[in-house]
């Protein structure tokens, strides 16, 4: 399986995942999506975040509810419509 340097549904850096990524139906570890982002081989973002833009909201409100600076969350953010999960 290829290794991702961030999640493809979020752009968290992989290498700081303390899990090792998302988990797939089996319990095994998927390397493509992070464990804030998948589990049991489902998403686990609500269902009306579908579009990127939708999702670099989400991860901007959450990262704020961290403590993070908006400012800060939105630069981290930014790649989130290059991810493999949003390209279509």
């Amino acid at each position: 399986m290829k290794e991702y340097k961030f999640c493809q549904s979020c752009g968290y850096p992989m290498k700081k995942d303390p899990q090792g990524g998302g988990t797939e139906k089996d319990g095994s570890i998927n390397k493509k999506y992070c464990y804030m982002c998948y589990k049991d081989g489902e998403f686990l973002t609500p269902s009306e975040v579908d579009t990127a833009d939708k999702m670099q909201t989400f991860c901007i409100e959450q990262m704020k509810k961290d403590g993070m600076n908006g400012f800060v969350a939105w630069l981290a953010t930014r790649g989130i419509p290059k991810l493999e999960r949003w390209k279509s």
